[in-house]
């Protein structure tokens, strides 16, 4: 790794906000924190997993207090139901109620279908050799960060 190839790597970086802010305008008091929290929740049910605000906020790597805030506001509109445990109250569980799921489904339907086929000459090797640079790169930051303020 040389100098300039981190600052290309910075650059790309910088390339791949861009890209998610050119994404299409989601409805009015949506973001896009809730389409990521819906997926994940969407997924873990998937594999049975009863998901709880500590499950998301591993999956994601976010402090807990931010995940149950935008919990929260997403219950308030009502994308999110949380139920207790059966086995013990204190524990609540996230679903996604159907309006979250026709949020979820509208989005993933307009925007990420649309882009399949534009998509289709990167290979499913490349991206996965791009989300694990970028994993280890942010990583690497994050562990840096105090030494890098300095």
């Amino acid at each position: 790794m040389t100098i300039e190839l981190i600052k290309r790597l910075l650059d790309a970086c910088y390339k791949a906000k861009r890209i998610r802010d050119m994404l299409p305008p989601l409805p009015d008091g949506v973001t896009p924190s809730y389409i990521h929290f819906l997926d994940v929740i969407g997924q873990m049910e998937k594999n049975g997993t009863s998901v709880k605000v500590s499950d998301i906020s591993d999956a994601l790597n976010l402090p807990r207090p931010g995940v149950t805030r935008t919990v929260k506001e997403m219950e308030q509109k009502g994308y999110l139901t949380k139920k207790p445990s059966e086995e013990d109250a204190r524990i609540l569980y996230l679903f996604i109620t159907d309006e979250g799921k026709k949020l979820s489904a509208k989005y993933n339907e307009q925007v990420f279908n649309a882009l399949l086929p534009d998509l289709e000459a990167i290979s499913s090797e490349d991206a996965e050799c791009t989300i694990r640079t970028i994993e280890r790169f942010y990583r690497v930051m994050c562990e840096r960060r105090n030494d890098l303020d300095k």
